[in-house]
């Protein structure tokens, strides 16, 4: 089976998407699928504005066009609602193709926080954005329920995973020698730096040892001024960010506003629990009652109810998650591009479900 995956997040980007993303494709090409990538690398691009590190694709349609007239692909998800989506969404529509599409960020949120921009024109656009589709698929149930409030259509239930040979489990917490000894505990966010992060609320915990940020955005600069006792990282490589993962003693995520969360999962491969507010990502991932961490409105009880969570506690709840059945949910309710193609390549496609069933 060929997939067009159309996105506007991908590498060097650092981020939750990316990472689903990379994982996906990594699934399906070991399945014998072969995906087709269609980001803003391959387009002229402009830094997105007040998202240092994020480019998005300039008026890409016309290389778009060619580039999915030469795929020829039998399925299209559309990964993102940015330049490269809204392109890729427009050719399926011309072309009467079916897709998929996936609501990987409350982007709504992030507008009102950043430009003021209201609630409700935010949903409507993205709501927009997705009604043509055959399917849009969502990390949480919390979050599907809550589109379907806003009269979205077409939900379909998807999930995460986290590579735990990657992110691995330490029965203690360790040192990460670049930092030296720090004073315990060790309170770690792993995430970008900006708005929808509601990482102040991080920050300004009065709990004892030391705080650690890794990441980057456009709220960086203003905070490392305001937070100098806080230890920041910047970006790592994935490897080096395991290390501090497993250097921690709770992980802390602020956000409010977050679809899932990857980043608790890998601190969770790694033994660290997690302290959040009892919100749609945390719900998910952590788990109800909480099994990886504590949940709690006051995120500083959260935080000293973590501190004492069993580290093989939070590595037992990362395990129910895999990218395996990720990517099997994901193959599921993928849609034929064009109707009338051979039975064949719809045949396929079941195949490959049940063969990642009996894997998984």
């Amino acid at each position: 089976m060929k997939l067009a995956l159309v996105t506007d997040a991908w590498q060097p980007q650092v981020n939750g998407v990316v990472t689903t993303l990379v994982e996906l494709v990594r699934e399906m090409e070991a399945l014998g699928h072969q995906v087709e990538v269609i980001h803003p690398g391959l387009f002229d691009t402009r830094p997105c504005p007040g998202y240092a590190g994020i480019d998005l694709a300039v008026r890409p349609e016309k290389t778009l066009t060619r580039r999915l007239d030469a795929i020829d692909a039998d399925v299209i998800h559309l990964a993102t609602e940015g330049p490269l989506g809204w392109a890729a969404r427009r050719y399926c529509l011309r072309r009467k193709l079916a897709f998929t599409t996936a609501f990987h960020t409350r982007f709504p949120e992030i507008l009102k926080a950043a430009i003021k921009l209201p609630l409700w024109i935010g949903y409507a656009i993205f709501r927009h954005f997705h009604k043509p589709s055959a399917g849009v698929l969502v990390p949480t149930k919390n979050v599907l329920r809550m589109l379907q409030d806003r009269g979205f259509k077409n939900l379909r239930n998807w999930t995460h995973g986290v590579d735990v040979r990657l992110f691995q489990y330490q029965e203690e917490p360790q040192v990460y020698a670049p930092l030296g000894v720090l004073a315990r505990p060790v309170s770690l966010f792993v995430g970008r730096v900006s708005y929808e992060k509601n990482i102040e609320a991080f920050l300004q915990m009065d709990v004892p040892g030391t705080k650690v940020v890794c990441g980057v955005g456009p709220l960086e600069t203003g905070l490392r001024e305001r937070y100098p006792h806080v230890r920041w990282l910047g970006v790592l490589p994935r490897d080096v960010l395991a290390q501090v993962y497993a250097a921690a003693d709770v992980f802390v995520m602020p956000s409010r506003s977050e679809t899932f969360g990857l980043v608790m999962l890998e601190a969770m491969a790694c033994g660290t629990p997690v302290a959040a507010y009892p919100v749609d990502g945390p719900l998910e991932v952590v788990g109800q009652p909480a099994c990886g961490g504590a949940l709690q409105t006051d995120l500083a009880r959260a935080w000293y109810e973590a501190l004492v969570i069993p580290r093989h506690a939070a590595r037992a709840r990362s395990l129910v998650f895999s990218w395996a059945h990720a990517s099997q949910l994901f193959l599921g309710h993928l849609v034929l591009a064009r109707k009338g193609v051979p039975g064949d390549k719809e045949l396929a496609i079941h195949t490959t479900v049940t063969q990642m069933s009996s894997r998984s």
